[in-house]
């Protein structure tokens, strides 16, 4: 099985890029290494417009892999997943999610960290990281970033899940359709009206001057958070505990302790 899809529409001028592992698509680092593999194909590319993100099945994705987070592993996963964002930003190719279904923790970071977000009436995005006594560092960058501090503050501290109403309330939604399948032709729709006429070269420096900001602050922000998160967070007791009760399928029991 691939467990990225790749696709290539309009004569490769939109590249869209499938995570193929249903039902939940974890972001494991079998599936970071193939989208690290896609993703470097298009450096310098003269011809692709955009790069779309969309999940096989029902849903988006569940989001990274709990097993990957336990504390003689995450170093590596957050080395591997966090190169995924440095790529994005550095390959300047405007990208899109198109999301179905759940959407939580790495799964939204990585729509988050697209520049256009589409989503149907299935869809639910979250950031439950804090229900397992961890936090979400691509989000913690990201979501005051593109929908204020408040707002941020409501997923990254509570775990919540938003309804796609709300999400595109707060403005995370370029458009919102009633199902999958209305969502790929209204997509496609779109780009067709307001990507495909475009240089590609442009749209290039578009995102780049565009995300000047945005992309300053990631890079300079999630190195320190992710410095932040192997010594210090993953020395606490609950954030172990939290990662192994989420394994053995049993309740947390907190310490409380810093």
């Amino acid at each position: 099985m691939n467990i990225v899809i790749r696709e290539e529409l309009y004569s490769g001028q939109i590249i869209r890029l499938t995570l193929n592992a249903p039902k939940a698509n974890v972001i494991d680092a079998v599936m970071m290494d193939s989208l690290h593999h896609h993703l470097s194909e298009f450096t310098g590319s003269t011809r692709v417009k955009m790069i779309q993100f969309t999940g096989a099945g029902d849903h988006f994705s569940f989001g990274a892999s709990v097993a990957e987070h336990t504390k003689e592993h995450v170093a590596t996963m957050l080395d591997q997943f966090h190169r995924l964002f440095f790529t994005l930003a550095d390959l300047a190719i405007p990208t899109a999610a198109l999301v179905s279904g759940q959407c939580l923790g790495g799964g939204l970071e990585l729509a988050l960290a697209c520049n256009f977000m589409f989503a149907d009436e299935t869809t639910r995005l979250g950031q439950p990281e804090i229900n397992l006594g961890v936090f979400a560092p691509p989000a913690s960058v990201i979501l005051p970033l593109k929908v204020g501090q408040t707002r941020a503050d409501n997923l990254l501290l509570t775990g919540r899940s938003l309804k796609p109403d709300e999400a595109a309330d707060w403005g995370m939604l370029t458009a919102l359709y009633a199902g999958r399948e209305e969502m790929l032709k209204g997509v496609d729709q779109w780009c067709e009206k307001h990507i495909l006429p475009k240089s590609a070269g442009s749209l290039r420096f578009a995102v780049k001057a565009g995300r000047w900001h945005f992309n300053r602050q990631l890079k300079k922000k999630l190195s320190q958070l992710q410095e932040f998160y192997i010594h210090e967070l993953m020395e606490t007791h609950d954030a172990n505990e939290g990662i192994e009760a989420f394994l053995q399928k049993r309740d947390p029991r907190w310490e409380g302790q810093q």
